[in-house]
């Protein structure tokens, strides 16, 4: 196997460790702007989102060779030869890792609140505040660090077969 076939589950968790880590900092960003009416663009602060895609830079294409079938293969207890259609090859779910494609501002208007003290209330006495929702910050928050924290578990997982693999 070529060498960077050995590596690819490697990279494919640092793929999505590095995502997660942009999410989070955009997550830190709308946290730390939940209260922030003035910005150099003028008017309240917009809430951050990233958006993900597949990085098909990443993909194996080794495991998509068609020419190679494991119809007819017996198991190592020559158990019944594999059937070549309960393994479908499909490009979706072949080794990709993630990419971050972009921020977005969300598009949500800013939420009004009634504050005629407020240095930036209109001649209303309501002040635009940012779109941010502490809440689904604090929950988004909690699912990228578990994403990252799987991503970290798979590539810990992967390093040890790949050092017990070495001790053989």
């Amino acid at each position: 196997m070529p060498l960077s076939g050995l590596f690819s589950g490697l990279d494919i968790s640092a793929s999505g460790m590095h995502a997660q880590r942009i999410r989070q900092n955009a997550i830190s960003s709308n946290l730390a702007n939940a209260e922030t009416t003035r910005t150099d663009e003028g008017g309240p602060y917009k809430r951050q989102f990233v958006v993900f895609t597949a990085d098909s830079d990443r993909r194996d294409v080794r495991l998509l060779n068609k020419d190679v079938s494991l119809d007819g293969t017996m198991t190592k207890g020559n158990h019944l030869p594999i059937p070549a259609d309960d393994f479908p090859r499909d490009e979706r779910f072949f080794g990709n890792g993630v990419n971050v494609a972009e921020i977005r501002e969300d598009s949500r208007p800013a939420r009004m609140i009634y504050d005629p003290s407020h240095p930036d209330a209109d001649e209303s006495g309501y002040v635009a505040m940012p779109n941010v929702n502490v809440v689904e910050e604090m929950t988004d928050m909690i699912s990228a660090t578990r994403a990252y924290e799987a991503n970290v578990t798979a590539f810990n997982a992967t390093k040890s077969m790949l050092m017990q693999a070495l001790q053989i």
